[in-house]
């Protein structure tokens, strides 16, 4: 089967390339690469959650000759739900499984005032609160002047998107959080069951907002027994590719 991998705030393909070694051979990881990162750096990025999901499920239709599951941390958990929410509207194959990381979920009012229009310095200190930034990075003048109109597009995306009533979806969850993450607690990652019809199931791993860092083998442990439950026999996996949308 296929596991597409959507990105957090900032981040772009790369970030999951090197997951297909620590997976089940089954599993073809298909990384989303969305404009305004990496190797797309000359597209602006979205600022719109809602366009942006528009584009990934243009997208995905090419690629349902597979069982396929999808995974996204952060920001990448919400557009997750919102391609979720796009492919069912539209009656497309669902995925087997829906593994959302270490996101508030839709209904549930944020915690955290909104940060994509403060100033450059205090933008800034709120993503060194997040620790998924090194701090070599944040202290590179001419890099985040780089970097921050997709931080800024990302974090406002997300910022201003309204999921609505939580409608169920026939979508297996799999919530994934790290223990020691203060930007989203355990009960936050509780209250997803109400999005699904189907399987639920949450689990804590050690770390903070960024834990898929430092628990990585014990997340990508998880990923492939749960998959692996979901996938019929096949070939093993391809080298892992970049699927980069349309707009």
């Amino acid at each position: 089967m296929r596991l597409f991998c959507l990105p957090f705030a900032g981040g772009g393909a790369s970030a999951y390339r090197t997951w297909v070694a620590a997976l089940a051979p089954h599993v073809e990881v298909c990384p989303i690469q969305l404009p305004g990162r990496e190797e797309r750096f000359h597209e602006p990025a979205h600022t719109d959650l809602r366009e942006m999901a528009s584009i990934v499920v243009a997208q995905l239709p090419a690629f349902f000759d597979k069982p396929y599951a999808l995974f996204g941390h952060s920001m990448g958990a919400l557009l997750s739900y919102e391609v979720l929410r796009q492919l069912d509207a539209v009656g497309a194959p669902a995925p087997v499984q829906a593994f959302l990381s270490a996101y508030v979920p839709p209904h549930r009012p944020s915690r955290w005032a909104p940060i994509h229009q403060l100033p450059d310095a205090a933008f800034l200190d709120e993503l060194r609160q997040l620790e998924g930034t090194p701090e070599a990075v944040l202290q590179h003048p001419e890099l985040m002047q780089f970097l921050l109109p997709t931080l800024r597009a990302d974090f406002q995306a997300c910022e201003t998107y309204e999921g609505g009533a939580p409608s169920p979806l026939a979508v297996p969850l799999t919530i994934y959080g790290g223990a020691d993450d203060g930007d989203v607690s355990e009960e936050e990652l509780a209250a997803w069951q109400v999005h699904t019809s189907s399987d639920f199931r949450l689990r804590m791993f050690p770390g903070n907002h960024f834990y898929l860092h430092s628990a990585r083998e014990a997340l990508l442990a998880d990923i492939s027994h749960t998959l692996q439950a979901c996938a019929p026999r096949s070939a093993p996996a391809p080298v892992p590719r970049a699927i980069e949308t349309a707009g």
